[in-house]
């Protein structure tokens, strides 16, 4: 099963309603809402415009900062991630995006506490509500601003602390598509991922999200989808494409690529698992 979703950062200029509009005559069925689109064209009729347009939600786009690192109190980002969780059940989003928060200057174990501490808080409300929490994990060179998860197997350690299937991972293919090791584990990880960011970069990224389009890069896409379809996964690959190569580019025609490209990948996957 493939399903594509198109990530409202890809389309970074265009309003949210802008974005509705475009999407739906693109054929596309499903986006990833980014909060401050959707608070600056207003909520409710937000939701009611992707009712009245037919269009699913991927996932919510983002809560977090937990350890301050955004400016916000630990309580505060807590505050923000419960009103998260009431809006993404609003919109039936498939799950809310989680960053931890980089490490501000805490030691990594204060860090962890500080995350811990936000998760029981957080987590009855997200089973209450059925909206699953996908933390995002990035390398270090990628991670400064968002979070001190840096590592999948450290980040399932601390999720696991809570036994909980609301507990999900999010997978960007640019974070670690040129990993071989990660890349030969995909099969393994597919159960615990609740969404993944589809993109695509010529070589890998360090701090700058400099990513082109699907099929012009380096990573391994059809190799990868593949893998996580063979595994079982089920949720959706969201095109989460960003950098100035990409706010330059013309969005109708991105997109329009975009779903070609996936398709093709998704139909030589499909191909590759049957020969098999």
């Amino acid at each position: 099963m493939h399903r594509l979703s198109i990530n409202e950062l890809t389309t970074y200029r265009w309003t949210f309603e802008e974005d509705v509009e475009h999407y739906v005559a693109a054929g596309i069925q499903s986006l990833a809402v980014w909060r401050q689109k959707l608070s600056d064209f207003g909520e409710e009729k937000g939701i009611e415009l992707l009712i009245d347009n037919g269009l699913k939600v991927s996932s919510l786009q983002w809560a977090g900062g937990f350890t301050g690192s955004d400016g916000q109190t630990h309580q505060d980002s807590i505050a923000d991630a419960r009103a998260a969780i009431q809006l993404a059940a609003a919109m039936r989003a498939e799950c809310l995006i989680v960053h931890s928060g980089s490490r501000s200057g805490h030691t990594n174990n204060h860090a962890r506490r500080l995350l811990t501490g936000a998760l029981k808080s957080l987590l009855p409300i997200a089973c209450e509500f059925g909206v699953p929490l996908a933390f995002e994990p990035m390398p270090s060179r990628c991670a400064s601003e968002w979070t001190f998860l840096t590592d999948i197997d450290e980040t399932l350690q601390l999720l696991d602390q809570f036994d909980s299937p609301q507990l999900k991972l999010a997978f960007d293919t640019c974070h670690f598509g040129h990993d071989e090791a990660i890349c030969e584990r995909l099969g393994e990880l597919a159960p615990r991922i609740g969404i993944v960011h589809l993109a695509d970069c010529k070589q890998p990224l360090c701090g700058e999200q400099d990513r082109c389009r699907l099929g012009e890069g380096t990573i391994p896409l059809e190799l990868m989808i593949s893998s996580f379809v063979h595994a079982g996964y089920t949720g959706y690959f969201d095109v989460k494409l960003m950098g100035e190569e990409i706010e330059a580019s013309n969005y109708a025609e991105l997109i329009a690529h975009s779903k070609a490209t996936f398709e093709n990948l998704a139909s030589a996957s499909s191909k590759q698992r049957s020969r098999n």
